[in-house]
């Protein structure tokens, strides 16, 4: 059900939640965005892998953008279709960038802990723990931004649950980076870090109760049209376009070989003369 009524346990009226106002648009839209994100990263952190020196570096701090930027702008993309009666909705912009560069910042934590670790099993462990953490920090971060005409509360529990999830997430995330080289199990590998990513927020988001607190006094910071939907956009392209760059640019691995075979063409066209 898109829409519930919570029990009235805090002594003033509660608000009724909905989580798809605008049908399936949103979540299908914001589950893309992860898969993306999470599909990027991956192959990131695959060619960090096979890479050495400052050029590792950039291509970890490109996957933790891409995972961190998916996972923040899947989270802000299904906000969109989250309403509750009886109440507008704002963001606190200064608070909602933080949230990001949560998530972009942990996220790097993670992955360089996995491409430097010693221990193979023990980084996949700690990065996993780290971003996980760092996905779930800016879930509620993100939601610590929202301003209504009430008072969030959550149910511990399921808070916890949503925390688990983000860790399990994470860990298979970065499981796959370092042992997928096909492709194709790749690409799935994304689809199913995307799944879990949205298993995550909408777990999450089953954890709010709303009381409100009717006021005639304007709510302050930013609307979702005004600064959450022009940034979402923003991140969304800057994900598409860094996967057509990756996908395009050759590995370590495609340029030795047009080394060699230039090199090839080169001793066929001296003997020839």
């Amino acid at each position: 059900m898109s829409e519930r009524q919570l029990p009235e346990s805090f002594g003033g009226p509660m608000g009724h939640l909905d989580h798809f106002s605008f049908g399936w648009p949103t979540p299908a839209i914001s589950y893309v965005m992860a898969c993306v994100g999470a599909a990027l990263g991956l192959r990131c952190t695959l060619r960090a892998l096979s890479a050495t020196g400052a050029s590792r570096r950039n291509w970890l701090v490109t996957a933790a953008a891409a995972i961190g930027s998916g996972i923040w702008t899947m989270h802000f993309v299904a906000m969109f279709g989250f309403t509750v009666d009886g109440t507008e909705l704002r963001y606190n912009v200064p608070l909602t960038i933080l949230s990001l560069l949560v998530a972009v910042l942990v996220v790097g934590l993670g992955v360089f802990a996995v491409a430097y670790g010693r221990h193979r099993g023990r980084s996949l462990l700690l990065g996993g723990l780290i971003t996980g953490v760092g996905v779930a920090a800016m879930h509620y971060l993100g939601m610590a931004a929202v301003r209504l005409h009430g008072v969030i509360d959550y149910d511990f529990g399921t808070v916890a649950l949503s925390v688990l999830i983000a860790v399990g997430a994470a860990t298979a995330a970065l499981w796959a980076a370092v042992t997928i080289r096909n492709v194709y199990a790749a690409a799935a590998a994304s689809l199913v870090m995307g799944i879990a990513v949205s298993c995550m927020h909408y777990t999450g988001m089953a954890a709010v109760q709303v009381e409100l607190h009717p006021s005639r006094v304007e709510l302050g910071g930013a609307t979702p049209m005004q600064f959450i939907f022009p940034l979402a956009v923003g991140l969304g392209s800057f994900l598409f376009l860094t996967s057509a760059f990756v996908a395009l640019s050759p590995t370590a691995q495609e340029r030795a070989a047009y080394r060699e075979a230039g090199q090839l063409a080169i001793e066929e066209l001296d003997r020839a003369a």
